[in-house]
């Protein structure tokens, strides 16, 4: 840090962080990378799940060809665990808009720091949630906010209130529900999905979908097949947490 001035909170302490309005992506990236839990070195290159050097991945999307997977690979911030875990949950459930910030910044920092994996991506968009959410759409207010974090327009992301991919309707929801009822109201959200950009723009691009928490895959599945069915050529994940599962 330059002398003279006070050195970042550390993450979680962010909404009393001398730079929670005045931070750069960078900045708080570093800083959070030093308290994160970071994907382990060995791990799955199609979902980043953690697996014994050697090992084939346990997740059964892993083992499908990218036709029938829908996406290509899934990187992630950080695992779900924690402080990122809670304040996640926060920020989903309670509301607490703040976090939205914090975690724009987030994954544009991680954009900064992996410039092969965002190598040929023509649109960065969120996996959205329905228009009616309470109490507000976390994805949405991410996704704005890592526009406005991204000075440089470095990404091709999409300006405030110009999401790409939007859910009109509320479909059911996949939490503490057997593996069928995952499955089906995957199929339920992405069936449920419009694109609101100009159909040209979405024929053979590469796309990098990004959502929260990954934990299986399966909605990212149905929402990739969805796009690709669409025209795109290519659809990559990004995720703020990747969930560690032993299924």
């Amino acid at each position: 840090m330059t002398p003279g001035l006070p050195d970042p909170a550390g993450f979680p302490h962010c909404p009393v962080c001398a730079y929670v309005t005045t931070g750069t992506a960078r900045l708080c990236s570093d800083c959070a990378g030093r308290t994160l839990q970071p994907v382990s070195d060995s791990h799955c290159p199609v979902c980043s799940q953690s697996v014994a050097p050697g090992s084939a991945c346990g997740n059964r999307l892993c083992a499908l060809p990218v036709a029938a997977r829908g996406f290509s690979h899934v990187d992630a911030v950080a695992v779900y665990s924690g402080a990122l875990r809670e304040k996640i949950h926060r920020l989903k459930y309670d509301g607490r808009s703040g976090w939205a910030l914090i975690f724009g910044r987030l994954l544009v920092g991680w954009m900064n720091s992996h410039p092969e994996r965002m190598h040929g991506v023509d649109h960065v968009i969120g996996n959205p949630t329905h228009t009616g959410r309470q109490p507000l759409r976390h994805i949405e207010a991410i996704m704005d906010a890592a526009y406005t974090e991204d000075v440089n327009h470095a990404f091709p992301l999409s300006p405030p209130g110009g999401h790409r991919l939007v859910k009109a309707t509320e479909t059911p929801r996949s939490a503490n529900r057997s593996l069928e009822d995952k499955r089906a109201a995957a199929a339920a959200h992405a069936a449920a999905l419009t694109w609101t950009g100009d159909k040209a723009d979405i024929q053979g691009a590469t796309i990098l979908l990004v959502d929260d928490v990954f934990t299986t895959g399966t909605q990212l599945q149905h929402v990739a097949l969805r796009l690709c069915a669409s025209g795109a050529a290519d659809v990559r994940g990004l995720t703020l947490a990747r969930v560690p599962w032993s299924g």
